[in-house]
């Protein structure tokens, strides 16, 4: 800390952004960012059960707390997640602001045509596609049960997921899910991690995204599947509605049933599902980086300027502003 402080003293910074949202430094003024809403979500925490993970997030929520109380600014990516945080630290005596975050433009597409429900056969399934890391908040397993009830039901589907884990325990317990769901691995498949530029891919082949989360700060594949034109199927948790709004079916991520009556309904209209991918197409192209940059320099700005005003009272009037 003081082998910074002495760095930016003598680099003759204005300001310290910490993007990652934790700091120690003594340095002033610093702007972070609320980027992960897990520490400050407890039920969620405690679905690890006993476990690294549970006392890491748990931490981390000391930490950021603390870091969040002692900032000069803070950047959050939704106002809902701004709620969960505040809910946590109290009153924060920093400056506090939403910028959303952009989405790549490379992931933008035109409305595909949509097939009927008799269109499609074990031979062409309706593809469904989730991108999301494996963790118990992200709801997999409902996801995977759900598709092997539409199957039942003589739906011909097929499940793609994409993401990887920060716990070997997790994924091999997910992969076993997957093999007692389709032990002979006919319609889900895991693929692990990918590139964006394969990931792009394979937005533009998925008939349904589908998104299961009830834990973020900020939906980024619930976002790149919005610009794919792609119709989706979204969990009704946490800051999903403030994102994609009404452009897209609703589901409780922890009820089987949920998803499947969503995933249901798409498959069923054809015309649903190319309302609701134009819905979220037009809806993601407020999301661009060129606004998310313009807004946090902005931001900065107004930081350095409060300091200075800050500073500048208490070196002539103490504690007391000159208007008082």
């Amino acid at each position: 800390n003081n082998k910074l402080n002495t760095k930016l003293i003598k680099e003759k910074c204005d300001i310290l952004f910490v993007p990652g949202g934790s700091f120690t430094t003594n340095f002033s003024p610093v702007i972070t960012m609320n980027q992960n809403l897990l520490p400050f979500a407890l039920k969620t925490i405690f679905s690890y059960g006993i476990s690294f993970l549970t006392i890491k997030f748990i931490l981390l929520r000391c930490i950021q707390a603390f870091s969040f109380k002692k900032a000069n600014g803070i950047i959050f990516l939704t106002e809902y997640a701004k709620g969960r945080v505040l809910k946590v630290t109290g009153k924060l005596k920093g400056i506090t602001k939403v910028i959303p975050h952009g989405i790549d433009e490379n992931f933008f597409s035109n409305i595909r045509p949509q097939l009927k429900k008799n269109e499609f056969s074990n031979a062409t399934p309706f593809k469904l596609i989730y991108v999301s890391n494996i963790e118990p908040y992200k709801h997999q397993n409902q996801v995977i049960e759900s598709v092997a009830l539409l199957r039942s039901e003589g739906y011909h589907v097929s499940l793609k997921l994409i993401g990887s884990s920060n716990s070997s325990v997790l994924l091999q317990r997910f992969k076993k899910k997957v093999g007692f769901i389709d032990p002979d691995g006919e319609f889900i498949k895991y693929t692990g991690m990918m590139s964006h530029k394969q990931l792009q891919s394979e937005y533009k082949k998925a008939n349904i995204f589908v998104f299961a989360s009830s834990c973020e700060a900020m939906p980024i594949t619930l976002m790149e599947g919005m610009a794919s034109g792609v119709p989706i199927a979204c969990s009704n948790r946490g800051p999903m509605s403030e994102i994609i709004g009404d452009a897209c079916v609703y589901f409780d991520p922890e009820n089987v049933d949920s998803i499947v009556c969503a995933i249901r309904s798409l498959i069923e209209s054809p015309e649903l599902r190319v309302k609701k991918a134009k819905e979220a197409l037009n809806k993601a192209k407020h999301y661009t980086w060129e606004r998310c940059a313009e807004d946090t320099f902005s931001f900065f700005l107004d930081i350095v300027e409060d300091y200075a005003n800050i500073t500048y009272e208490q070196k002539n009037f103490g504690s007391k502003s000159p208007i008082s």
